[in-house]
């Protein structure tokens, strides 16, 4: 185990940015899909002076509210004013340009929060809502869904500031691409209800992703890893380089 872990640190001194050097190297797009990425990027992105990308995915739709999934977004942007202003408190004297990015399998957030930052006050002040995309469902197999899924991934990656979902391996990549660590928001889960006193967001300790379904003796902790291996932000029972960092037990 020795050997092996000597040999990683070789390839990755810096172990807050291995899945980083991982996804730019192994993630290209086509030559299509790159035209479609710069195409909508060169429109609607490049100019803003600050990118802020929305992450959304909701696995459960049927069960899980729209208007709940929306009160974990607000409460997240709005108690970390870094990420957005509060929709009220946007005035004239905002004058840095913001494109904001909302990829999501459903239109309804796009809606909401163009409503709330777009719409109201486009001629007010610099912000500006997008997306690219809303194919409704996830299309397994479709490569022309594919296609759009990887411009949105891209799109995300271009982002300052990245809102992403928790339990997703689309923000997980997304992030990863960027070179930002993200904010996760906790999606409601009809299956894994969480704690009223639990925050709506939490702030990724690194650029990792989370494996979901570790084998069982790695509970509590992976043995051999030295503390490089800790829980995630986002899913309980699931593990994650994490470096030096301490994470939840």
């Amino acid at each position: 185990m020795q050997t092996f872990r000597s040999e990683l640190e070789k390839l990755f001194p810096d172990q807050e940015t291995v899945f980083h050097h991982l996804v730019k190297y192994l993630f290209s797009p086509s030559n299509q899909a790159w035209g479609q990425i710069t195409g909508f990027y060169e429109a609607y992105l490049a100019k803003a002076e600050e990118r802020i990308g929305f992450q959304i995915r909701v696995f459960e739709p049927k069960q899980t509210p729209f208007t709940a999934v929306m009160k974990q977004i607000t409460s997240c942007t709005q108690k970390h004013r870094l990420i957005l202003p509060q929709s009220d408190e946007v005035t004239l004297r905002n004058e840095t340009s913001k494109s904001i990015l909302v990829a999501s399998l459903s239109r309804k957030y796009y809606e909401e929060i163009d409503w709330m930052y777009g719409r109201r006050r486009r001629q007010s002040t610099g912000i500006a809502v997008y997306q690219a995309s809303h194919e409704g469902k996830q299309h397994s197999g479709d490569n022309s869904h594919n296609m759009k899924a990887w411009m949105d991934i891209y799109l995300l990656s271009t982002s300052d500031v990245l809102v992403t979902s928790s339990m997703s391996t689309f923000g997980y990549v997304a992030a990863g691409i960027a070179g930002v660590k993200p904010w996760i928001v906790m999606i409601p889960d009809p299956y894994h209800p969480r704690g009223a006193d639990e925050p709506a967001c939490e702030r990724a300790i690194n650029l990792e992703p989370c494996f979901h379904f570790p084998p069982w003796f790695a509970y509590p902790d992976p043995p051999g890893t030295g503390g490089l291996v800790g829980r995630c932000e986002d899913v309980s029972w699931g593990l994650k380089l994490v470096g030096g960092h301490k994470t939840r037990r």
